[in-house]
């Protein structure tokens, strides 16, 4: 868990208590719930940040689970939206919703 800095003072020298963050310089306690959220990056197979909206391309053969389908390597998707799990992709191919791993797609 990363430790965030003291809103008060500013300095990094943080103690973690099971429900309260507090600053060993100054004394001052925050709640945890209260520290900001960090923003989940997304990269693709190359190293490319991927965002809402963007378009990608498989890099390589997919086999569909539960079925004897394969996604193509150079199928296009386009307009995705990124999730929280281990599939952060979600889109249409072919007019079907697919959860896909970014590391097996490219940006563009």
């Amino acid at each position: 868990m990363i430790k965030p800095a003291c809103p008060a003072c500013t300095m990094e020298d943080v103690l973690s208590h099971p429900s309260v963050w507090e600053c060993a310089t100054c004394g001052h306690e925050w709640l945890k719930a209260a520290a900001p959220e960090v923003a989940r990056i997304v990269k693709d197979a190359h190293g490319n940040v991927l965002a809402d909206g963007d378009s990608i391309t498989l890099i390589k053969d997919l086999k569909l689970r539960g079925g004897s389908g394969v996604l193509k390597g150079g199928t296009r998707a386009k307009n995705i939206r990124l999730v929280d799990g281990d599939h952060e992709i979600d889109c249409k191919i072919d007019g079907t919703a697919m959860a896909l791993k970014a590391c097996y797609v490219k940006k563009g």
